[in-house]
């Protein structure tokens, strides 16, 4: 071809390598080749923030690269606000409990484990305690009761309350199946209405069939749960006007792709998004420190979790840490551990 084009909305979602697929298609050999290309800006920006790379990096790529985004007013005059709030939930006594002792488990087999190995038992750990600290049913996989037992899904209730007493529509974006599946059936019995929810094994016809149910009958399910990965992308959602992300995927791209299926063009009212985090856990840890790297991540990286397995013991042990005011209190007594 005598000219090329990429068209694309993530130009990067995980990694830098995926910006440097693009370009090396573009314009060969523009960036180099793919390994002096990871020691001279993936490496250091990835694994290490460095804002000088970053800038040099969106300097080479900034001239060959047209980006419009729907809030620019040339494209749309209309779409609405979007507000975007942290929601800080406290863990139960029995969160908190189940919580350190993964924390003293996997810390123990993470120090006597090296390269591959420790990664997984990493990103392992990360997905045990996330599932504590949505439900500790979710993590025991027993199919126990549910009330009381989780500051997440208390909070979720008693927002969701006050978006159904405002006649509003809502979506709630988790990355796990299995909470999904926890949250429609624990929904409708405290709602006394039909949940809707969509996973990865939905085919595409039911799949067409759920949101074609919820953004156009009229007294159609109110609450739409949707796995990220299956609902993070291709869907026209509008109907909602509150997005609740029970669990991070700790990727700004990727949540902004979930969110976007209801802050989109055709869009009429104002957008709420509601991020639950667990304070005093890894939850709130890591947020902070996605916060304070927003403007790189923005710019030229999208952010995962494997950049979490690159750390030493003591800074995963830092991390993971349980703070003394994770835990709900009791009365006017503070929790302690």
């Amino acid at each position: 071809a005598g000219y090329r084009i990429a068209l694309t909305g993530t130009p990067v979602e995980n990694r830098l390598s995926e910006l440097w697929s693009i370009m090396e298609f573009l314009n060969p050999g523009y960036l180099s080749s793919a390994t002096d290309f990871r020691r001279r800006f993936a490496l250091p920006i990835e694994r290490y923030q460095d804002p000088e790379s970053a800038v040099r990096l969106r300097r080479l790529v900034q001239p060959f690269i047209l980006r419009r985004l729907k809030t620019d007013p040339k494209i749309i005059q209309d779409l609405p606000e979007k507000l975007e709030m942290k929601v800080f939930c406290q863990l139960t006594r029995e969160q908190a409990t189940l919580y350190e002792a993964v924390v003293q488990e996997m810390l123990k087999k993470i120090e006597e484990s090296e390269g591959i190995e420790r990664k997984g038992l990493v990103l392992s750990t990360l997905m045990k305690l996330k599932q504590v600290c949505n439900h500790p049913a979710h993590f025991l996989g027993d199919g126990s009761a549910l009330d009381g037992r989780s500051g997440k899904l208390t909070r979720l209730e008693e927002m969701l309350d006050e978006v159904l007493s405002e006649g509003h529509r809502a979506l709630i974006f988790t990355q796990f199946s299995e909470m999904g599946k926890i949250l429609k059936g624990h929904l409708q019995g405290v709602f006394g209405c039909e949940v809707l929810f969509l996973h990865g094994q939905v085919a595409q016809k039911a799949r067409d069939h759920l949101v074609t149910r919820f953004q156009e009958e009229v007294q159609g399910p109110p609450i739409f749960i949707l796995s990220l990965k299956a609902g993070g992308l291709g869907l026209n959602l509008t109907r909602a006007s509150h997005v609740f992300h029970f669990d991070r995927w700790w990727n700004p791209a990727v949540e902004n792709q979930a969110t976007d299926r209801v802050f989109r063009i055709g869009q009429k009212k104002n957008v709420q998004v509601h991020k639950f985090v667990c304070s005093g856990t890894l939850e709130e840890r890591i947020d902070e420190m996605i916060e304070s790297k927003k403007a790189l991540a923005e710019n030229i990286v999208g952010t995962g979790e494997a950049w979490l397995t690159e750390m030493s013991t003591d800074q995963l042990r830092s991390l993971l840490a349980l703070s003394r005011d994770a835990v709900e209190s009791d009365g006017n007594e503070r929790g302690t551990l």
